[in-house]
């Protein structure tokens, strides 16, 4: 395809999905943008389709307010095309993931380690241009280096891994807990693995289809529950966990939040993890709470996990590479945010 110049004199010449409003998703030729001071241009080559992207492209708010024109794709892994000026620590071909939060670091929460509630955060993907794009310029200092052993599939799953952490830190799990997480797509498996890792005993895990529950199993749940043709609390009891001492909801629906207070044991964390729709409310009966003195939680983000989160998968201590369903090309982009049956399946990358 020719190249084109647009007003301001530069060539169009990469191509990007820009999402112009809901439901309005365009895959076009756009400005390839070029490293400034203190970043880095990359060469993006895996993108994951995250719940947000989907909340977005439905109309509703994600975890940041969004404003088209804009580039989503917040999840994503590629080589290093170029570098701006002061750029030291990376070169041309390096292989990098982004943490897609870049942080003022002067605002009153950035001052007092909850950076994640920064008062002028940037979200590359969601406020600025992202990943769902040939290229995407950002800062350095958001960029981690990939193990040769890491694919861009796999380095693609860092920031969901990173959320994940986040939430799994808050949930206080001690070795010898039980647990159950409520929902088996990608993050509710990234949670499974998670809480055995900080030492849960058993993991229960709650999902209505089969193949995930089998991947559940695979992953080392110590068993799964078809909440459709199974009674949950009555299917938890039969296998004798000694107390649900968090439950962990992935799912973001009222109803999978409620049932997780319901299960959940006494003195229980329960983890609300699943992005809900912005007016969503829930039906919490107060006296259930006080009696059994559950600490209800929810996690933003992912604050300063984006290290850790890689580590994990750079050493092969997290399994993120077997729950990918398919990797599309950027036309594909479109239909996959439109089809709830095909995300269903797992989770997507494209490869810009």
């Amino acid at each position: 395809m020719p190249k084109k110049n647009n007003e301001n004199g530069r060539t169009t010449d990469m191509k990007a999905a820009v999402f112009y409003g809901k439901g309005d998703l365009r895959v076009e030729e756009a400005v390839t943008p070029v490293a400034g001071k203190g970043e880095i241009l990359v060469r993006v080559r895996a993108c994951g389709v995250c719940g947000t992207d989907v909340h977005i492209f439905s109309g509703d708010e994600g975890a940041a307010k969004t404003t088209p024109p804009v580039i989503l794709g917040h999840e994503f892994a590629g080589e290093v095309e170029e570098t701006g000026e002061g750029v030291a620590e990376f070169k041309k071909g390096d292989r990098v993931c982004v943490d897609p939060n870049v942080l003022c670091g002067e605002c009153h929460y950035c001052k007092n380690a909850l950076g994640h509630f920064c008062e002028h955060m940037q979200g590359i993907g969601t406020t600025v241009n992202g990943g769902f794009a040939e290229y995407v310029a950002v800062p350095a200092k958001q960029a981690y280096k990939l193990d040769d052993g890491t694919s861009f599939e796999e380095g693609a799953m860092t920031e969901p891994v990173a959320c994940c952490l986040h939430g799994i830190d808050m949930c206080n799990i001690r070795p010898g807990d039980d647990v159950a997480v409520i929902g088996g797509g990608m993050i509710g498996l990234i949670m499974l693995q998670l809480a055995r890792l900080k030492g849960a005993a058993r993991v229960v895990l709650i999902e209505p289809v089969k193949e995930k529950r089998e991947k559940a199993l695979s992953l080392g749940a110590y068993m799964t529950v078809d909440p459709v043709k199974e009674d949950v609390a009555a299917a938890i009891e039969r296998a004798k966990t000694k107390r649900l001492s968090c439950v962990i909801e992935c799912v973001g629906l009222t109803s999978t939040i409620e049932q997780a207070i319901e299960i959940a044991g006494n003195a229980a964390t329960v983890m609300m993890f699943g992005l809900t729709k912005p007016d969503a409310e829930i039906r919490v009966k107060p006296f259930t709470v006080f009696k059994k003195e559950i600490v209800l939680k929810s996690s933003f983000i992912n604050p300063y996990t984006q290290g850790r989160a890689l580590n994990l998968i750079n050493s092969k201590a997290l399994d993120v590479s077997s729950m990918v369903a398919n990797v599309v090309p950027l036309e594909k982009l479109k239909e996959v945010l439109s089809d709830a049956s095909m995300r269903a399946k797992g989770k997507f990358i494209v490869r810009p």
